[in-house]
């Protein structure tokens, strides 16, 4: 499935307290007029760029720590291994054992149109601007990506009544784990997504490490149990380093420039 959002379909779930945070601007008077330009930029912008997205939904199943989906493709996924953070694993929220939807698995990727990134670069202050906003409008397309999933396209919250405030606080039933964040730290596994998305169809290419260009772009899954939950990663072990590599069939080399801000 592919969707195409005009920029006026996002703003309303654009998460600012990122893009202030980008800028490092505190002051709740900067932080206000911060966003009055931002948004006036934002309607300026409109008609001439969008953002779209990419969601497939598969049956699912697990070995161990990897998830499976479709005609024997798998996602290997990591378990936390340091002392009292409790083992966790994004497999564990997955089960052939149960009725859809937690025998399912969601695997999505979003993007802007790539003049956001490149069509500025005259002016050092715009091109931080449109890069920044860029940013949060793919992360704007995930979020109304998810929201849709949920309550149509997956709809397994047909009844949920959230408001984008709400939503933002993450008060809906399951996750979206991010590749290249806490949960889901190797970047690398963009390959493995692509595989199952094709992420040409919205623009998205990946360079030798799995990074996405453009780089206003998000890719991950969607898990629907209502136990499950983001969490960090950490440190994991020369052991697990090994065994993941082995699941990933790639060198233990390779594999550790991919984890090594996990090791």
């Amino acid at each position: 499935m592919r969707l195409t959002y005009d920029i006026s379909q996002l703003s309303a779930y654009i998460n600012w307290p990122y893009f202030f945070y980008a800028w490092q601007v505190r002051e709740p008077a900067e932080k206000e007029r911060l966003r009055r330009e931002a948004e006036t930029v934002l309607q300026q912008l409109e008609g001439r760029y969008r953002a779209y997205a990419l969601f497939l939904l598969f049956d699912a199943d697990t070995d161990g720590d990897d998830i499976l989906v479709g005609a024997g493709k798998r996602i290997p996924c990591l378990r936390q291994q340091e002392k009292g953070s409790g083992y966790q694993c994004l497999a564990d929220f997955v089960s052939s054992h149960h009725a859809p939807p937690f025998s399912q698995i969601g695997v999505f990727a979003t993007s802007v149109d790539h003049g956001l990134e490149t069509d500025f670069d005259g002016d050092a202050y715009q091109k931080m601007m449109m890069q920044l906003l860029a940013d949060r409008l793919a992360e704007a397309a995930a979020e109304r990506l998810h929201e849709q999933v949920r309550k149509t396209f997956w709809g397994y919250a047909k009844d949920e009544q959230l408001s984008i405030p709400e939503m933002l606080l993450e008060k809906f039933q399951g996750i979206r784990p991010a590749v290249g964040y806490p949960s889901l730290p190797d970047t690398s596994l963009n390959f493995v997504l692509d595989e199952l998305l094709d992420m040409k169809q919205i623009g998205i290419r990946l360079t030798e490490s799995g990074a996405m260009k453009p780089h206003a772009s998000v890719s991950g899954l969607m898990l629907a149990h209502p136990q499950a939950h983001y969490f960090n990663l950490g440190k994991i072990g020369e052991d697990q380093l090994r065994d993941y590599a082995h699941r990933r069939g790639l060198p233990v080399e390779i594999c550790r420039k991919f984890l090594a801000a996990n090791l």
